[in-house]
């Protein structure tokens, strides 16, 4: 009989996420879905792929970008310019997007609410689409990672979409609206990006002179 204190241990793998896609084109809104607060297993295991297209909302609710990402056009664009997964942090939305385990050699998609750990999505992603809050915008900036900004069209007073338009015409970022995302990332060159230096306050001064009405030189 074998020594049992001598034989190894079985090794234990993790199991990758599995989800099942819900049947439906980009009209089905899955009301009877819920988005789960924190529901990724470990975000390590998600986002190690090289690449990874990271969708975020911040706190606030943007279901327009929500569910142009879920829109089958977009996600093969995403996939024609080489990104295997889509992580989207959904925030207040209700629009809940579909779910894919990505086996048949589509995107993979996983979404969530909130996270305390949205810096880790930020970094290990190979993309970035984000709000254009001001925060999302400099954090993303300031870990050098491509960034579209969607400017959400809904919000009454859209300051920060003049920030955006400031940041994209120094080519730091690429700016898009939730109608035009989708050629956006078809024309996508992430070769013209000009990294942003960190302590540039140009545009927030160049954007605060033009609201008091002061010239832009």
């Amino acid at each position: 009989m074998d020594d049992v204190s001598t034989m190894a241990a079985p090794v234990v793998l993790g199991n990758p996420i599995m989800a099942v896609a819900i049947p439906g084109g980009c009209k089905d809104l899955g009301s009877s879905r819920k988005a789960p607060y924190y529901k990724m297993d470990n975000v390590n295991d998600y986002l190690e792929p090289k690449r990874t297209v990271f969708v975020t909302v911040g706190t606030t609710s943007f279901d327009s970008l929500v569910r142009t990402v879920d829109y089958d056009k977009v996600k093969k664009a995403l996939s024609k310019k080489g990104y295997t997964h889509l992580a989207i942090q959904m925030g207040r939305g209700s629009y809940i997007p579909k779910k894919s385990s990505g086996e048949d050699g589509s995107l993979a998609v996983d979404y969530f609410t909130f996270s305390p750990g949205i810096a880790d999505y930020l970094r290990s992603a190979s993309l970035i689409i984000s709000h254009a809050g001001s925060g999302s915008i400099f954090e993303t900036l300031r870990m050098a990672k491509p960034l579209i900004v969607v400017v959400n069209e809904d919000l009454m007073d859209n300051h920060q979409s003049e920030l955006a338009e400031e940041l994209a015409e120094r080519k730091h970022l690429f700016v898009a609206r939730p109608q035009t995302l989708c050629e956006v990332i078809e024309s996508l060159d992430l070769d013209i990006i000009v990294p942003y230096e960190p302590g540039d306050a140009n545009p927030v001064a160049k954007l605060i002179n033009k609201h008091l009405g002061f010239s832009a030189d």
